[in-house]
């Protein structure tokens, strides 16, 4: 179980330290397959600043372009997140019944039985292309999937191929105000970050492995097999949670390396997020106050940039 905390690290680390870091921990807590939680948390914590040097050192791109990369992807998994139990159902053709995600009729493929308004495709199929495009460094093709978000939300005419989501139904519901297909800040910001990553030498991308993949595909079983939807308090509670570790992980990278690349992604959720709640304050979904939401979502940014000078000034002063 410990090589399990060896993924935590960058590859060269595991290849020249990784059997030295079994053997101390085999060595400090014998008989024992996990070390204890601080201990635990001290490998994850120290394993994130090994990756993030490791990416700040590789000086193949700019750090503003791998910021908006990462902007990027944070915005395609935002906009995929309610949409993952619709594109697993639509994958194995499953009829989720009652279990759809707020549409009017509980049928909407063509296999569906009952009252049905047809549609061919799940709208979540249009973040989830942008996400693996962007995960190969191909923004060549994650630019029109996140055009067709801009034009599927925009017009009624995508109806009969991708249905109603987002005019009809909840979207993104998101702390303290819902984020849906209509509200074009969020798919017109991730296409702008496209389209400067099209056109700044898609090549110079960093190009990530298909195994990042399997997270989305593992929440894809558990909110299709579970029909968690995003109106159930179990995905508030996921997604928040899921969102303070990437948080925490962004101030832990900034701070170890003095980079501001962490910033843009954290700014482009933040202005995306606070968007909604400013603009919809009555569109309140009970999930946190308004306020707490705002505080939550703003206050990372200032720590960020501090964490970055802080590790500056020391830097110079070594």
């Amino acid at each position: 179980m410990n090589r399990l905390l060896l993924a935590a690290y960058p590859e060269p680390y595991r290849f020249r330290q990784g059997e030295e870091v079994l053997a101390c921990l085999s060595e400090a807590y014998p008989g024992r397959s996990w070390p204890p939680p601080r201990e635990v948390a001290a490998l994850v914590r120290a394993g994130v600043q090994a990756r993030a040097r490791a990416v700040v050192d590789d000086t193949a791109r700019p750090w503003w372009l791998d910021g908006i990369h990462l902007a990027a992807l944070a915005l395609a998994a935002l906009a995929l997140v309610p949409y993952l139990q619709d594109v697993w159902h639509w994958a194995l053709h499953i009829d989720p019944g009652q279990h759809a995600i707020a549409f009017h009729f509980s049928g909407w493929y063509p296999w569906a039985e009952g009252p049905t308004r047809i549609r061919l495709l799940p709208y979540g199929l249009l973040p989830l292309g942008c996400l693996i495009a962007l995960l190969r460094g191909r923004a060549w093709i994650a630019l029109p999937a996140a055009a067709a978000m801009i034009w599927a939300g925009a017009t009624s005419h995508g109806r009969i191929l991708f249905g109603d989501e987002g005019k009809a139904g909840l979207s993104y519901y998101g702390l303290g105000a819902p984020i849906t297909a209509r509200d074009l800040v969020l798919s017109g910001t991730l296409c702008a970050a496209c389209a400067v990553l099209a056109l700044c030498r898609p090549s110079r991308l960093r190009r990530r492995s298909y195994r990042w993949l399997v997270p989305v595909v593992l929440a894809m079983f558990v909110a299709g097999g579970l029909h968690i939807i995003s109106v159930s308090p179990t995905f508030q509670r996921g997604l928040f949670a899921l969102e303070v570790a990437a948080l925490f992980a962004a101030w832990a990278a900034t701070a170890a390396t003095g980079d501001r690349r962490w910033l843009i992604p954290v700014a482009a959720v933040a202005i995306v997020r606070t968007q909604a709640i400013v603009v919809r304050p009555d569109a309140f979904m009970q999930s946190f106050p308004d306020l707490v939401v705002l505080i939550l979502l703003i206050a990372p940014l200032p720590a960020l940039a501090i964490a970055a000078q802080r590790r500056q000034g020391q830097a110079l002063a070594e």
